[in-house]
């Protein structure tokens, strides 16, 4: 297994893959299972997966991701969905705690009372959605690159447009796609801002 520092340093966004390389469902649903273990607010896990690993659908939403070659050309997409009603898991979250005596029913009531009243704040459920998805969406990349396989996110394509041709819930917001393959030219290297310019210690 690599080494997380080594991991993390060397993971970049692949924007060239070869479309000769197939990757099992069997593999793609493993690694998604480790991207759902991400932490999220409450563990509400306010996240969904849909995945485009075939001709066909990848080829619908070629248009959708504005004609980006790595739809098509990657091994799978995974379109990663914000769950704006995160609240509605409280039940299947917390039941099976309760139930093996990890969490009291008085504690769950308590979380309850806290989600209930987060999720009536106007922008609460849109900004926890982003927020505890994008988590999940790296996880994923991680994970990814940690297996062999390389990635890339995009953010770059019509939210709308793909809701509506593969019939997606208005519970969820599309955050962002990730395509996954094996590079055909190696990624771009890319620089980071140094340092000093994007840490502050708090007086």
């Amino acid at each position: 297994m690599t080494d997380f520092f080594e991991l993390a340093q060397s993971r970049r966004s692949t924007k060239v893959y070869d479309p000769a390389v197939e990757i099992s469902e069997s593999e793609l649903t493993g690694l998604l299972a480790v991207a759902g273990r991400a932490p999220s607010a409450w563990n509400l896990q306010q996240w969904h997966f849909l995945i485009f690993n075939n001709e066909d659908t990848q080829g619908r939403l070629l248009p959708i991701a504005y004609n980006q070659q790595q739809i098509v050309e990657s091994s799978a997409v995974i379109c990663v969905l914000a769950d704006l009603e995160g609240h509605k898991n409280i039940d299947p979250v917390f039941d099976p705690s309760v139930a093996a005596g990890e969490m009291t029913p008085e504690l769950k009531e308590i979380l309850a009372g806290q989600i209930n009243g987060a999720y009536k704040r106007e922008e609460y459920p849109r900004d926890a959605a982003i927020l505890n998805s994008s988590l999940a969406a790296m996880q994923f990349m991680l994970a990814a690159k940690s297996s062999g396989w390389d990635t890339c996110p995009i953010g770059g394509f019509n939210g709308a447009a793909l809701m509506k041709e593969f019939n997606v819930s208005s519970r969820y917001l599309p955050t962002m796609l990730i395509t996954i393959g094996k590079a055909l030219k190696e990624a771009r290297a890319t620089d980071r801002l140094p340092l000093e310019s994007i840490i502050t210690f708090a007086e």
